[in-house]
């Protein structure tokens, strides 16, 4: 199932459909939120970067460079976590990585 949501954000993110891509991990995370887990942790950072990216597309920019901090806060359970799912999430941190990236070079930020 993480996969699958996996895919279905990254799908999102290439359309994007930022807020709907939140809402994509958001399901996996929602259930989880109140558990001191480092894998909740990171998916609450994907989330936060898809929130970023929104707030980019809006020409929000002050406020999506708040939220990215946040991600990158999360970012770092990429080298605690123990999941079978820690190259998808390797995977998916280097994806949105470029495409914060790309989204500050398209509005020349």
């Amino acid at each position: 199932m993480v996969n699958k949501k996996i895919e279905e954000f990254v799908t999102c993110i290439e359309q994007e459909r930022f807020y709907d891509a939140h809402e994509v991990l958001e399901e996996l995370w929602f259930p989880r939120r109140f558990e001191k887990c480092i894998e909740v942790e990171l998916l609450k950072g994907f989330i936060n970067a898809a929130v970023s990216f929104e707030l980019i597309k809006r020409g929000r920019i002050v406020q999506s460079k708040r939220v990215w901090a946040n991600y990158l806060k999360y970012r770092q359970n990429l080298y605690k976590i123990s999941s079978q799912y820690k190259n998808s999430y390797f995977k998916l941190a280097r994806y949105v990585e470029e495409k914060q990236h790309t989204l500050l070079k398209q509005r020349n930020l």
